[in-house]
């Protein structure tokens, strides 16, 4: 069997039988629900995990770009504030100064990297 061959026949199967996999998995994930949340925690640790998560988060908040990975690396390369010039702190450590993207929230467009004091004054 050729590897096309392999995939048709694999697309078959899964249109077939959808139901009897969907009771499959939903089993699996019964059945392992502690393993699961485990994997899920240590991913959420990894590099991969957080971008996702983040790339996740400002999607939640209408941010809206072309190419979030691209975002994503420049939200890592950024140090300070676009507006104050701020280095950029931790969020929680009582400085105000933690990164933010900052968007237009009628549009959803992506204007730049605030700290988030200048976030909250720039509305």
């Amino acid at each position: 069997m050729t590897l096309d061959e392999k995939k048709i026949y694999l697309k078959e199967y899964r249109e077939k039988n959808k139901e009897k996999i969907v009771e499959y998995c939903k089993k699996y994930r019964e059945e392992n629900k502690e393993q699961l949340e485990e994997k899920r925690k240590e991913y959420r640790k990894t590099p991969s995990g957080i971008k996702n998560k983040t790339i996740s988060n400002w999607k939640e908040k209408g941010i809206k770009s072309d190419n979030y990975d691209t975002l994503y690396d420049n939200y890592l390369a950024e140090t300070h504030c676009d507006l104050c010039r701020v280095k950029f702190g931790k969020k929680g450590d009582g400085s105000g100064t933690w990164k933010c993207a900052d968007h237009d929230h009628a549009s959803g467009e992506f204007r730049n990297f605030l700290c988030n004091r200048c976030n909250l004054k720039r509305g």
